[in-house]
């Protein structure tokens, strides 16, 4: 695992903002890993001035915005069958409900949760979500996201223990913040 992480500094130190909008699109497509090892070396890169912050968070919401559509319009355009073939039927059936079940802003929510965000996009490109509101709730989820693992590896990012330490504490704030947006945008939505 060092040596892919170690890699994957390298990558990005070579690439640069390119490395990390790739990077980005597959973690948010058909090839999940964590994004983790994409934005926290990033961040720790920024930290060192190898790279800005701001164009770095940046390629990293693109990225996943790309990748996210790129499931979207699999799913929009060639429909189960096909979205069948990167997911168990059983996998596809639990997104699908939790979809339903929270409806639009799921694509906001689903980036936060690990194991959804990658796969999220299939149930919305089904139900043919607006394009335009897909892309803000998938934007500002991965945005929420990609901004708390850069700005992790920019203050603790030499510190690997830390970061270890830590990464619990931030997701379960994240998800926090997740439940506490949630319930404020379904009391809005009620109250319209």
């Amino acid at each position: 695992m060092s040596e892919l992480i170690g890699w994957i500094v390298n990558t990005v130190g070579d690439l640069g903002y390119i490395g990390i909008f790739i990077m980005m699109f597959l973690e948010s497509s058909f090839f999940p890993f964590p994004s983790e090892i994409v934005m926290v070396p990033a961040g720790y890169l920024a930290s060192k001035g190898e790279m800005n912050l701001f164009l770095a968070v940046v390629s990293g919401i693109l990225g996943s915005v790309a990748g996210a559509w790129f499931n979207y319009f699999i799913a929009y355009s060639a429909g189960r069958s096909v979205v069948l073939k990167f997911l168990k039927e059983h996998h596809l059936e639990k997104l699908e409900r939790f979809f339903e079940k929270h409806g639009e802003i799921s694509t906001f929510n689903g980036r936060l949760i690990p194991g959804v965000r990658q796969y999220i996009s299939f149930p919305a490109g089904l139900a043919k979500m607006h394009p335009f509101k897909f892309t803000v709730f998938t934007a500002l989820g991965a945005g929420v996201w990609v901004v708390v693992l850069a700005l992790l590896g920019y203050y603790i990012g030499e510190n690997k223990e830390l970061i270890g330490k830590y990464i619990k504490e931030i997701t379960l704030i994240t998800l926090f913040l997740l439940v506490l947006v949630t319930f404020v945008y379904l009391k809005i939505r009620r109250s319209k």
